[in-house]
């Protein structure tokens, strides 16, 4: 079996919608321009060597529809020998995107493919392709649909974390993206978009508070609190003895932000034939679900899959990327796996940072493997839960 090596990760600064996004006047591919652009230029490759392109994305309509992949690498200039493909797994489509790409090496029918994800939810937003699994009365029920701001209550009723505790992790997470790009761990990665006159549109990730507390953060209502009585009636079918209650406000949920990713994966021959550096391998991949109500636990089925596959205990990572699609998520992630904080989302996460859908799996790869680089480490997994209780996670180890 051929080696999946990492050659290069690189991504664009997240922008918030929080006002107006700094992307608003941008289309999808306008993002990944820049990155398809990057990864040539830095890893001095002519894209007919790439063979495919697969892009993460979760609401493939408009700007985001007609397989944004292959358009994508068109629009940047690339050879028209490159084919692409969009990949859906909801919020897990970027890492899983990633993960197919490996496979594709791993197998030995290709050689060098550029993998990542975008999701502009200023142009295109969550729920915009209105699918049945959350349009359509009749499907909603049959499948248990729950809006996954009430999965993660659910999470936190059963696990009687207090609001306290999801605040708390809020802010840790947001105090630790403001040291990590005050102190310029990202610069590796970070490719900016320009305007017409080749200026920035933004530096670094803008949607990180600077100067927030416990106490601002206490101050923000429950988010979910309009829908605990529909959710209640679902969650009585499957947890008859749980009251759900609503904990969860915009302070502990992931922020909603622009954002494309690009990994450069090839075989070890490949990387020898066009004189690519390898900084990683793709060791093994899995993906899993869990039921749909709870939701927000695929990414702990998927990781115990990982973890039996490879013999590796927890214990043997030493970082973990795991996505903060809600405090709660997290949370719970890690009192399952008993991950000490100093190796969880060291940097900070999407409640800080945000979660551009398609985009995060390769925002958390790269993030991933420049503070394994950074801190001189080995072994690293990125997790992400995703609708309807699907999740994916992956093992990568510096070379």
């Amino acid at each position: 079996m051929q080696s999946a090596m990492i050659v290069d990760a690189v991504r664009i600064p997240r922008a918030t919608l929080r006002g107006t996004s700094a992307y608003a006047a941008l289309r999808p591919v306008e993002l990944l321009w820049p990155l398809f652009t990057a990864i040539a230029e830095r890893n001095h490759l002519d894209s007919s060597h790439v063979e495919d392109v697969l892009l993460g994305c979760a609401t493939q309509s408009g700007g985001q529809g007609a397989n944004v992949a292959k358009i994508a690498a068109l629009y940047a200039g690339w050879s028209e020998q490159v084919s692409g493909v969009t990949v859906n797994r909801f919020c897990c489509s970027g890492l899983d995107a990633i993960n197919l790409a490996a496979s594709k090496i791993m197998s030995g029918m290709e050689s060098v493919l550029v993998a990542g994800g975008v999701e502009q939810l200023s142009a295109v937003p969550m729920f915009a392709d209105q699918g049945d699994w959350f349009s359509n009365p009749k499907v909603m029920k049959a499948t248990k649909f729950m809006h996954m701001g009430l999965s993660a209550d659910l999470i936190t009723t059963q696990q009687a974390y207090s609001r306290e505790r999801l605040d708390a992790y809020a802010l840790q997470s947001h105090r630790r993206a403001n040291h990590a790009a005050s102190h310029d761990y990202f610069k590796h990665s970070l490719v900016p978009v320009c305007d017409a006159n080749n200026a920035p549109l933004l530096d670094s990730d803008n949607a990180v508070r600077a100067g927030l507390t416990l106490e601002k953060l206490a101050a923000l209502p429950a988010s979910f609190t309009d829908y605990v009585q529909h959710g209640q009636a679902l969650v009585s079918q499957r947890y008859p003895d749980t009251r759900l209650q609503a904990h969860h406000s915009a302070g502990s949920s992931p922020a909603l932000v622009d954002g494309a990713s690009l990994l450069l994966l090839a075989s070890e021959s490949a990387c020898k034939k066009l004189s690519l550096t390898p900084r990683a391998r793709i060791c093994h991949y899995a993906n899993a679900s869990d039921e749909p109500v709870k939701m927000l636990t695929g990414h702990l089925r998927a990781t115990e899959k990982l973890l039996a596959a490879t013999g590796l205990q927890a214990s043997d990572i030493d970082l973990w990327e795991v996505n903060e699609s809600f405090a709660a998520s997290v949370l719970y992630f890690q009192d399952y796996f008993n991950i000490a904080s100093e190796q969880l989302n060291v940097n900070g996460g999407a409640i800080a940072f945000g979660h551009p859908l398609g985009a995060t799996g390769g925002n958390l790869m790269g993030m991933l493997l420049d503070e394994l680089e950074r801190r001189n480490l080995k072994r690293g997994i990125v997790a992400i839960c995703g609708g309807a209780g699907v999740g994916v996670t992956t093992l990568i180890e510096r070379l």
